[in-house]
């Protein structure tokens, strides 16, 4: 046992003294291998599956018409023939893979291709069949397996001329007589509909609804218009009870129309601002700057204005203000005062049509009853043209069979091979293996001793002792520079691995 750790250590020691060509090789395995791999083609799968329906369900469909044949034995005769050599070339020229066919020996291989490519399985108990098939070209898998599908259900449908035409002829005119009546009926209602839309309720609310808001909105508008009035009468007994007051004149007392017209837009725009946010925010603090700067410039003008002959000019500050109070308590008065006029005239008029509105209504519903009934006998038309057609298709085949696509073929857009990421994998341990064998190579072509002990078993002479290499500092540098590249290789080499591998894993 000791003697096979020596000798393993030996080989290790004897491929990290030539680490560099063993690097090299593995490179050049990994590279090439990977390459290779990444120039495999893709290999596309697809598969359908069909249920046969060979159960008597059909049967009481054709009750006394036919007799029922042994459809287990004709579907299991059919699948067993699908792959036949005449359906196999019916298959390549669906696909049109004839067209770079130049020889009969191309089309050979292209037989022996497909039969060798494609499987059929079925459950055997429950009729289910399964179609697979795989090649490099997606769109190809899918054309052919749906090209074997068609075979298979054509395969089994021989069908003739029905004895059901006349019925179905019957049904037709029938249907096409209830066409023009659904269409009179539908212009009858849309006539109707455009001659009462007042009338007629409207965004799903019915009319005595919208007579209940009215009246509440009419209500609110009468409150509103009191709660001004209100509101005019204590400005205005304020404003008549009011003295002149003799008082330091202050910017609010200052008569400027231009500037006081901005600042009481201002002041309006701030009380909006300061309903949404706080004192800090940057729109009110903007505001109220603007309000000081201009309250500064009306100070500034009327210290450069001549001064006015009116001595009251300045006086009572507070009754100027009531008296602006007061203009605009007269204006919300008149606009409550228009709203209540107008809600009243709405609610006069739906109260004055409340009692033609039941008698629209009614007519709205036989309208809608009338059209309903020959809608239903016309959706019940189509249904029995569709089942007399099906009856008269059960009528002419002889497979008495259905087949229902539970899966039908699709596109691929994965492959399913080749197993990249696993191949990967494999190079780089071909790699790290070839490098280790080329550097074991090496060491049998110029062979060394790397410790006593390998001399002493070489040369069976015993050994005296040994000369410890001292290594100089320029030399040290070197060699780790050495282990540093040796490093750096071995981690791009990795890597690089990690790189292909995550790309595999995300195709």
């Amino acid at each position: 046992m000791e003697e096979l750790i020596n000798q393993l250590l030996t080989h290790i020691r004897g491929i990290w003294k030539y680490r560099w060509p063993a690097i090299a090789v593995a490179w050049l395995v990994a590279v090439g291998g990977w390459i290779k791999v990444a120039t495999l083609p893709d290999n596309y799968q697809t598969s359908a599956r069909v249920f046969v329906d060979t159960q008597t369900v059909l049967k009481p469909l054709l009750s006394g018409m036919t007799s029922v044949p042994n459809v287990e034995q004709q579907v299991a005769i059919m699948s067993r023939t699908l792959l036949s050599r005449p359906n196999i070339e019916r298959v390549i020229r669906m696909v049109d893979m004839d067209l770079n066919t130049t020889s009969a020996r191309d089309h050979e291989l292209q037989i022996e291709e497909l039969l060798s490519k494609i499987k059929i399985a079925s459950t055997g108990s429950y009729d289910i069949y399964t179609i697979t098939y795989n090649s490099p070209n997606p769109r190809q898998v899918r054309d052919v397996v749906q090209s074997l599908l068609t075979i298979f259900v054509e395969g089994s449908f021989k069908g003739k001329k029905g004895e059901s035409q006349k019925a179905v002829q019957f049904i037709d005119d029938q249907i096409k007589s209830y066409e023009d009546k659904l269409v009179a009926a539908e212009n009858t209602v849309k006539e109707f509909k455009m001659a009462h839309n007042a009338l007629l309720p409207r965004q799903g609310l019915d009319y005595g609804s919208q007579l209940l808001m009215s009246s509440d909105a009419l209500n609110g508008a009468k409150l509103e218009l009191m709660e001004a009035e209100q509101s005019r009468n204590a400005i205005r007994a304020q404003t008549t009870g009011d003295e002149p007051i003799l008082g330091d004149v202050a910017p609010s007392a200052i008569d400027n129309p231009e500037i006081d017209a901005r600042i009481t837009a201002l002041n309006k725009n701030l009380d909006a601002l300061r309903l949404q946010y706080t004192e800090l925010h940057p729109d009110i603090a903007s505001t109220r700057r603007l309000v000081a700067q201009l309250e500064q410039r009306k100070l500034e003008e009327s210290k450069n204005r001549p001064a006015s002959s009116d001595p009251g000019k300045n006086f009572s500050p507070m009754l100027q203000q009531l008296k602006v109070a007061l203009t605009e308590a007269d204006a919300k008065v008149a606009a409550a005062k228009v709203r209540v006029q107008e809600l009243a005239a709405r609610h006069a008029r739906l109260e004055a049509q409340s009692q033609a509105v039941p008698e629209a209504e009614a007519q709205l519903a036989q309208l809608n009853r009338d059209y309903q009934v020959n809608k239903d006998n016309y959706e019940k038309l189509l249904s029995r043209r569709e089942v007399a057609k099906l009856s008269g298709d059960l009528s002419s085949t002889t497979e008495m069979m259905s087949f229902k696509i539970i899966d039908p073929p699709t596109i691929p857009m994965r492959p399913v091979g080749p197993k990249r990421a696993l191949l990967y994998s494999g190079v780089l341990v071909a790699a790290l293996a070839a490098g280790a064998a080329a550097a074991l190579m090496i060491t049998q072509v110029r062979p060394t001793f790397l410790s006593p002990a390998e001399l002493r078993m070489f040369t069976g002479m015993n050994v005296l002792g040994t000369v410890t290499m001292n290594w100089t500092p320029a030399q040290q540098i070197k060699r780790r520079r050495s282990l540093a590249g040796f490093g750096a290789a071995l981690g791009c080499l990795l890597l690089s691995y990690s790189g292909v591998l995550t790309a595999a894993l995300l195709q």
